[in-house]
């Protein structure tokens, strides 16, 4: 039996206060202020912050970071642009967010992330007040007098789950000191865009990328998942790699259609290189072709073809990813080139099959969400133990029964205090 693997990190746990009675109100107007609001303003801040989002829960999100500092910086500049969002519309209406912060030891399953650290953070968003942000003792110990904010005393709070009492802060902060999500660190380098003289690019201080939307070449509309899937694959084993930091995809993938200039696309995500692609399957053979553009200048850093035949494609996906290590010159730690690679489906069946359901839940439909689930289930049909997508089926199952319980009566309106049971 392979060995547990942990890890210590900070983990963020936040939600939208009363979901479910907005999507009740105006489902499709909900659900589309929710995307543009994560595509504007949450994942950019991620993207400087060098925040990793582990998964998405229908009306909230569960986000790692390396940093406690910087998940909390984080955390205020999120809830300080959704104030500004905010602004102008009904109280009744508004997107607020409960966040939950803790510091902890984490269970680390491929991408996803479980243990008693990530229960407790959403135990702690269950806490908070709405647009406020509740942090445990132990992010307290480490980001005090570090950032500009005053955390009051809670003293120890009994959670639901949680054997232990738990220590906790309240987050308060001036508006003036964050005036906006998009204030930049003085920090971090800064380097001039030759697109926008005058516009400072903010990059991180390690090699940073996009992955953006391969294209369909196919020629069939219905092979749009397939190329989406191999992106996001691609995306997925670039974040493996702790010398990269990788965007991730909710922020990349806004992009999909859209003919920006890659040098515009590497100042709004602040990345220096951009990967663009494109997929061309017919019958069993599938070329992909890439390249990785510097985002300062537009110039080429490396382009290449690859053929093969579709059982080839975890193959041709990873010679992508190594050759993209070797262009940005970024050195591997020693024994980790031989277990970056995720783990496979074992069929390239099921691969296609999980492919097609990330294709269709991102688009949060309930329609599009009952598409997931079907192809969820195929893939588990040729392949029971395949994780990904049993975690998939998950995901598509708790949003029907979401869907469902909007559509009956309000309960009398109480203080909430427990947050959804987290695995």
């Amino acid at each position: 039996m392979a060995q547990e693997q942990r890890r210590l990190a900070a983990i963020v746990a936040a939600d939208v206060v009363g979901y479910s009675r907005l999507v009740g109100r105006d489902e499709s107007g909900t659900v589309a202020r929710l995307r543009q609001n994560r595509a504007e303003r949450l994942d950019p801040v991620l993207a400087r912050r060098g925040g990793r989002l582990v998964k998405l829960t229908g009306d909230g999100a569960l986000i790692e970071f390396a940093s406690a500092v910087e998940a909390l910086n984080a955390c205020i500049e999120i809830q300080q642009s959704m104030v500004e969002a905010n602004s102008g519309v009904p109280t009744d209406s508004a997107l607020l967010f409960r966040i939950g912060l803790h510091l902890g030891d984490l269970i680390v399953d491929g991408d996803d992330l479980y243990g008693d650290g990530v229960n407790v953070a959403a135990r702690l968003e269950a806490t908070a007040p709405p647009g406020g942000i509740v942090i445990s003792r132990t992010v307290h110990e480490s980001v005090a007098g570090r950032v500009k904010a005053t955390l009051e005393d809670l003293g120890t709070l009994e959670l639901k789950n949680i054997e232990r009492p738990v220590h906790a802060y309240l987050v308060k902060w001036d508006p003036v000191d964050w005036k906006t999500a998009a204030a930049a660190q003085p920090e971090q380098p800064v380097v001039e865009s030759p697109r926008s003289p005058g516009v400072p690019l903010l990059l991180p201080d390690k090699p940073s990328i996009a992955v953006l939307p391969f294209q369909n070449m196919s020629g069939d509309p219905e092979q749009e998942y397939f190329a989406d899937g191999v992106a996001e694959d691609v995306l997925t084993t670039l974040s493996k790699i702790e010398e990269l930091m990788v965007i991730a995809r909710n922020s990349s993938f806004v992009f999909k259609g859209q003919s920006k200039d890659v040098r515009e696309i590497g100042r709004i995500l602040g990345v220096r290189y951009v990967l663009e692609g494109s997929v061309r399957k017919s019958g069993n053979r599938v070329r992909l072709t890439a390249q990785l553009i510097d985002s300062l200048d537009g110039g080429h850093v490396w382009a290449d073809r690859f053929d093969g035949d579709l059982d080839d494609v975890f193959a041709l996906q990873d010679r992508i990813t190594q050759d993209i290590v070797s262009a940005l010159e970024v050195r591997l730690a020693f024994g980790e080139q031989a277990r970056v690679w995720r783990q496979r489906s074992g069929s390239p069946l099921v691969y296609e099959q999980f492919a097609k359901a990330q294709s269709y839940y991102v688009q949060f439909g309930k329609h599009t969400h009952a598409q997931a689930k079907e192809a969820c289930e195929r893939a588990l049909a040729i392949n029971p133990g395949f994780t990904p997508a049993l975690l998939f089926l998950g995901f598509t199952l708790v949003d029907q029964a979401g869907s469902a319980s909007s559509l009956m009566p309000a309960p009398p309106t109480r203080r909430r205090l427990n947050a959804p049971t987290v695995p």
